[in-house]
């Protein structure tokens, strides 16, 4: 079947372990398009030779694509037909593929993505945790700033969060996690689709401790459920009491002081609670 088109970006996705998992659509695809974008070729190399497939490689990474993205656009605008790949799973997502597709849509070059493995969903849907909604993260920012903003706007979200995660910084994730979501129920997913697949599951503390005997190897998937009804319930019920005792105070004393005492009695951020009797006061 000779499906590939003149002058198009295909995005194929790639086996996460199990190599079985190819489709026989992506192979076609791989070996009629004139060029395949890998993000380690060397690595896709293993691949390729796997499925004897003979295509014209080069590189495409996140240290390359400003120089290497405009340069394949052009071929692509002059007739090349391209094949983007990631290490593994799907392409654009956690991957520099995301600004090959921006400029390609940019410059009017036809985008065709071909469906196939993705470690969150493959994650997800064994996690046991509702799967009805989630919200995909990916790697948290690696500075605390951008990472402290981030957790900031999902904390309040009723539906799982998932997380890739490399086994040296696993625990320190796990940790920073709890700190900011609680000991909420969580899964983490390792080796998915390869012989020591595995799947713990138990609340983020209990996993921590799992960690102490048993260190982290392999490329994690972590699934943080959402908040439950529990938790925003109790959450109402002691912003009621912090506000209602800043307001008392408020009485006797200077907003500053007021908001100053509230914040150690509570261990909440004081400019939050002084904010909060300005606009009482307003």
């Amino acid at each position: 079947m000779n499906e590939v088109e003149k002058g198009t970006l295909y995005l194929v996705p790639t086996p996460i372990g199990n190599l079985s998992d190819m489709t026989e659509r992506a192979i076609s695809v791989l070996k009629e398009v004139d060029c395949i974008a890998a993000e380690d070729t060397r690595h896709t190399r293993i691949l390729l030779n796997h499925l004897d497939i003979h295509t014209p490689m080069v590189a495409y990474h996140e240290h390359n694509k400003h120089e290497a993205g405009p340069k394949l656009i052009e071929k692509m605008k002059e007739g090349m037909s391209l094949a983007q790949l990631s290490d593994a799973g799907m392409p654009v997502i956690s991957d520099p593929g995301a600004d090959l597709v921006k400029l390609a849509l940019e410059e009017d070059v036809p985008v065709v993505p071909l469906p196939g493995p993705n470690a969150a969903l493959t994650a997800l849907v064994a996690s046991g945790l509702d799967a009805r909604q989630f919200t995909f993260i990916g790697f948290l920012p690696k500075t605390t700033a951008k990472a402290d903003k981030l957790i900031d706007q999902v904390e309040p979200l009723f539906m799982p969060l998932i997380f890739y995660e490399a086994p040296h910084r696993l625990k320190a994730t796990l940790k920073y996690l709890r700190k900011h979501l609680g000991n909420r129920k969580a899964v983490l997913a390792r080796e998915l689709t390869k012989k020591f697949e595995t799947f713990t599951r138990g609340t983020l503390d209990e996993l921590l401790q799992e960690l102490e005997t048993e260190p982290a190897r392999g490329e994690y998937v972590v699934l943080v459920a959402g908040k439950s009804d529990e938790e925003a319930q109790q959450e109402r019920s002691e912003e009621s009491d912090w506000r209602k005792r800043a307001q008392e105070l408020a009485e006797d004393m200077p907003l500053k002081e007021a908001a100053r005492q509230t914040s150690r009695e509570y261990n909440l951020s004081r400019r939050e609670i002084y904010q909060y009797l300005l606009t009482l006061k307003d």
